[in-house]
């Protein structure tokens, strides 16, 4: 923001614009001077207080929504608060126990995911949001069994731990290459990507290294690309709680509101905001008209990436709400989130990142 920083303001002003955006994220009312004259702590009368309210709407850090209405902190503001004056307020040991425990439980992969979206709607009264991991998975073991009348379960098991299943139908000359097929998979591809695993069989055949007569290679195609397909056909993110956003004082601006849940119908778009986090060394804070997305609607997002046993960043998980969130509260409960969600995928627990 061009401008003066919150530094080079006075020692009164910074106080009192402290108090505003302190009293409006707690309430969600703009804050006259009467409140804080009242309130205590600030040794000056109403008038006195209205001349600083005065120079800091002058400078962009507050706004008036109406006339005599107190004032408000504008996305400029609130930026200043949440990078310089801020004080984090570390979760509780209850709160870390109900994260730990909740994304500690055994499951497929998806099943974390689920509860770390859940989890943070629940915990910030917001919605919460996880991008799915973009990651392809890796071939551990691999079987067809034979379910009669012409059909095949395909048996996959990652190098994550997690188990697949899907039916596949055969033709006549398949039902006796079931064996062949899932003992070339997993002699030869094991330990690969379903991309790296196709390409791997492709390369073979063209150099004519493959034993596999054209019955069973059809088998292997057809049971690798079963998998390709329904990763590309997956969710991009998941949303949970996206009724908390919708309470008392999202009545007064319904509009709002409606464009906040429109926006979130369009995951790719949304995915696309939270990717730009995946390279973040701290949890990154979106406020209102920051993103071009949320911009009208008037939402922040706080956003932390996760990442898998190799340390490498899978995904973003997140919240988003109305920019009078809890922002003290909300950040490091994500950026707890985001660690917890690391280390159920046998990834490094990180430190906290105020």
């Amino acid at each position: 923001m061009n401008g003066p920083s919150i530094t080079e303001l006075t020692t009164r002003a910074r106080d009192i614009f402290q108090r505003v955006v302190e009293e409006y994220l707690e309430n969600g009312q703009p804050v006259g001077s009467k409140t804080l004259a009242t309130d205590g702590g600030i040794n000056l009368s109403p008038a006195s207080i209205r001349s600083v309210l005065a120079e800091l709407e002058g400078l962009g850090f507050l706004a008036a929504p109406h006339t005599s209405a107190g004032r408000m902190p504008t996305d400029a503001g609130l930026r200043i608060f949440v990078d310089g004056m801020m004080r984090v307020a570390e979760p509780s040991r209850e709160e870390q126990a109900q994260i730990e425990a909740r994304l500690s439980e055994s499951g497929p992969v998806e099943q974390a995911l689920q509860q770390a979206s859940a989890l943070l709607s629940e915990l910030s009264g917001a919605a919460g949001m996880v991008m799915v991991p973009t990651r392809e998975q890796r071939l551990s073991q691999f079987s067809l069994v034979s379910l009669g009348q012409g059909r095949a379960l395909a048996v996959l098991v990652g190098e994550d731990g997690g188990v697949e299943n899907r039916v596949l139908e055969l033709g006549p000359s398949e039902m006796g290459s079931l064996e062949a097929a899932s003992n070339y998979i997993n002699s030869r591809l094991a330990g690969r990507t379903l991309a790296e695993a196709a390409q791997a069989m492709r390369a073979e055949i063209n150099a004519g290294k493959t034993q596999l007569d054209t019955a069973s290679r059809d088998l292997v195609e057809r049971g690798l690309a079963v998998w390709s397909k329904d990763a590309n056909q997956r969710p991009v993110l998941i949303v949970r709680g996206a009724s908390n956003l919708i309470d008392e004082t999202a009545m007064d601006d319904i509009e709002r509101v409606r464009s906040l849940l429109d926006d979130l119908e369009d995951k790719q778009s949304v995915s696309a905001l939270l990717e730009s986090a995946r390279e973040a060394e701290a949890t990154r804070i979106f406020i209102g008209s920051e993103n071009r997305l949320f911009g009208l609607s008037g939402s922040s997002v706080i956003a932390s990436p996760y990442r898998d046993r190799e340390g490498r960043v899978v995904g973003v998980l997140g919240v988003i709400g109305p920019t009078r969130l809890n922002y003290a509260r909300v950040v490091p409960m994500v950026d707890l989130t985001a660690r917890s969600l690391s280390k159920s995928l046998g990834g490094p627990s990180g430190k906290l990142i105020a």
